[in-house]
């Protein structure tokens, strides 16, 4: 079963609500998206801290529903 774009931007914005967030259907099969989050609260972070903070927003549907997902974080400029 397929998750929509919307649904895992929904989910990112929700947890990082000014977050700037692009998802791209890399495939156009719903499994496989690239997803670009900009957000303020990343400033002084680590690139991992920032991943796990979007890995989170998704929870357990990361693996599941959300089959993969390229995944590029970074601070407002």
């Amino acid at each position: 079963m397929a998750m929509a774009a919307a649904e895992i931007e929904a989910l990112i914005r929700a947890a990082l609500p000014d977050a700037q967030v692009t998802i791209t259907d890399l495939a156009g099969d719903g499994d496989h998206y690239a997803a670009h989050v900009v957000s303020p609260s990343f400033v002084g972070q680590s690139r991992v801290a920032r991943h796990k903070a979007v890995y989170a927003a998704l929870g357990e549907r990361m693996g599941g529903v959300l089959h993969a997902l390229q995944l590029t974080t970074s601070v407002p400029t």
